[in-house]
Order: structure tokens, then C-alpha cells, then sequence
């Protein structure tokens, strides 16, 4: 943990113009000295290409958007919890987008993909691209690592409206509704995304320690009223940044530029990077899943299995040896099984 941040004034010397190369994604934890109020900053540089330069196909502009929106908001919402398991934060609906998906790691490794029905105009909005007929859902499911016998998945749903059941156009817009439903705190998000860069900033507000002793105090009021106002104060301050401005400027400029008058401690940044958990061998299990036969048709109608990872663009060839080693190998067969080794 690095000492408080001085307050600096606006006019003070900041560099404004992004180096040509892609500078390490970073994600950077801060908290404001004195009051119930904690923030992140997310920035995917050299990872986020990466993603998309994976992709076989590109995905069309509006959806490359949302998704590197999506995948900024995802890291963030990971780091905000402590949680031994995979975040999956997922956007589907009756438009042409029929599924977005991001998938965060503890360790902050992400992958993200979407799938679409048809093709998406130019300009599309989250409303055209999702929620055409009012069917758009967003969910988050929290995947323990080491689940209990017959634990599952954490998962909460939200519909891609307000509480009157107005459509929402921005995916923050989403989120914030969600935070508040899910883990009634406050929050202010802010995202945006292009081919080069994906950034997201998180402010929100805590939970008064020891509010609950203080019922009794007649002070109390006047002490969550003082609080409410320092969020909404350091709330406004962060909606007053623009897109243009979370892709083109450093980390330390946003946070001096838009927090100069608070006391800001910041933590030790991270480091989020693009890793995928596809495998052979998760391959090889799926096809067990599916049984000797159905695998064995596809070999007669295709002459192999070939299994394409949506998310990094590896791909899985398998052969008739192949198959019949993978039914085959004694460590796949159930106990007692009766097949032929």
C-alpha cells in the first residue's frame, strides 16, 4: 500500500497523450481516507487486444463495444469481491446479439466472447442489439472453485430495464440497477471500450462501520447524512468522466484530475491478463459426455471431430484413433465397466 495521495490542483503539469504502445493492463484499488467510499479503476490494454485478435471472426463494431465494456465491468466486479471461484457475467436476449459472456478468474485472468443471430447495424444500441421485444436479461453467477456435494452456482438475474420498466441503453445503467438489487449498496460505474482499450471505474459506497450502534446516538442522523453526501459528492465527480477520456488517459491522470481535492489511498495495482481454461483434456471429457455413439456418428458423416474454443480460437482435432483411445483409456472407463480394453 503506497502512502495518501496529496491533494494537486487541476492546473497542475498531466500527460494527456497515450504512449503508440500498448502499456500492461492494470487495475488499480483506492480508498477514500476517512469515509465509507472505495473505488476501482480498470484499464485492459495489451490483453484486450489480444482477445480480439484471437477471434476468427470479428465481431461488428456495437458488440466489440459492449463486450470490452462487459469485460472491463467484469474485472472490476471480481476484484470487488472476495470470492474463491470464476465470476461469469452474461448479457442475452431477442435482438440480433443473442449471448455475451465474460469470465473472471480470482487471479483477474479473463476470456470473453458473443455469439449473434444476425448481423448487427452500426450503431446499434444495447436496447437494439438485446432487448428488442423487452426479453433482454443480464446475469452474474458466482462458480465456487470447490463446490460442496450439491452445491451450486451463485446466479442473479435482472432485466435490462429500470425499476418503472424502462428500457436501459448504457450496460452501467444495467449494473448499477443489479448492484442495487443484489448487494443494495450505491454505486457509480463508468465504462467504455474500443479496438485498443477496454476501462472501467468503480465507485461505490460502503456500509457506515458500526452503524448500527449508533441507532441509539442522537448524532447518528447527522453522521450517515455527512456520509451520504461525501458519496454523492465523490459520485458526481466520477460521472463527470467521459469516454474519450477513460481511453486516452493514464491511470494516475484520471484519479488526480477528477479526485484532487480528496484523500485518496491507493493500493498496489494488479495486473489483469487474457488466459483461457479450454484444454484437450476438458475437450476429451465433453465428447465422453456425449457417448461413444453420437461421437462415432459425427466420424462417419465428417472423418473427424473438430471442436472450435469460442472464446481463444484454439481448436481440438480429433481422429477415429483419437476417439477410440480417448473411450478406450482405462482411466475414462467407469468402475466395473465391462468394455473391452
Amino acid at each position: 500500500m503506497s502512502s495518501p495521495t496529496p491533494p494537486t490542483p487541476p492546473s497542475a503539469p498531466t500527460p494527456s497523450t497515450p504512449s503508440s504502445r500498448p502499456a500492461p493492463s492494470e487495475l488499480h484499488k483506492f480508498i477514500f481516507e476517512g469515509l465509507p467510499v472505495r473505488g476501482m479503476l480498470v484499464r485492459l490494454d495489451e490483453s484486450w487486444k489480444e482477445l480480439l485478435g484471437r477471434r476468427k471472426e470479428p465481431l461488428a463494431a456495437p458488440v466489440r463495444g459492449l463486450l470490452g465494456q462487459m469485460t472491463a465491468a467484469g474485472v472490476l466486479m471480481q476484484a470487488n469481491i472476495k470470492f474463491n471461484g470464476a465470476l461469469v457475467f452474461q448479457v442475452m436476449g431477442d435482438g440480433p446479439l443473442k449471448l455475451a459472456v465474460v469470465e473472471v478468474q480470482p487471479d483477474m485472468s479473463f476470456r470473453s466472447t458473443a455469439k449473434t443471430r444476425e448481423d448487427v447495424p452500426d450503431g446499434a444500441t444495447l436496447q437494439q442489439m438485446l432487448n428488442v421485444h423487452g426479453q433482454g436479461r443480464c446475469a452474474i453467477t458466482l462458480d465456487p472453485k470447490d463446490r460442496l456435494p450439491g452445491q451450486q452456482p451463485y446466479q442473479g438475474v435482472v432485466p435490462l430495464s429500470g425499476p418503472t420498466g424502462q428500457p436501459l441503453e448504457k450496460l452501467s445503467d444495467v449494473l448499477q440497477h443489479y448492484m442495487r438489487q443484489s448487494e443494495q449498496l450505491e454505486t457509480t460505474l463508468v465504462l467504455a471500450a474500443n479496438d485498443d482499450i477496454a476501462a472501467g471505474l468503480l465507485i461505490q459506497r460502503l456500509p457506515i462501520e458500526g452503524e448500527g450502534n449508533l441507532e441509539a446516538d442522537a448524532s447518528s442522523g447527522v453522521v450517515r447524512e455527512e456520509m451520504e453526501e461525501a458519496y454523492n459528492r465523490i459520485s458526481m465527480l466520477a460521472s463527470t468522466l467521459t469516454a474519450e477520456e477513460l481511453l486516452t488517459l493514464d491511470s494516475d491522470t484520471i484519479l488526480r484530475r477528477l479526485f484532487w481535492e480528496e484523500t485518496v489511498r491507493r493500493f498496489d495495482p494488479q495486473t489483469p491478463r487474457f488466459a483461457c481454461t479450454c484444454s484437450r483434456e476438458r475437450v476429451g471429457r465433453m465428447l465422453l459426455g456425449l457417448g461413444r455413439q453420437e461421437v462415432d456418428e459425427i466420424l462417419a458423416e465428417l472423418g473427424g471431430v473438430e471442436i472450435g474454443c469460442e472464446f481463444c480460437g484454439n481448436h481440438y482435432v480429433y481422429d477415429p484413433v483419437d476417439v477410440g483411445e480417448l473411450f478406450t483409456d482405462p482411466q475414462n472407463q467407469a468402475p466395473g465397466s465391462r468394455q473391452v480394453q
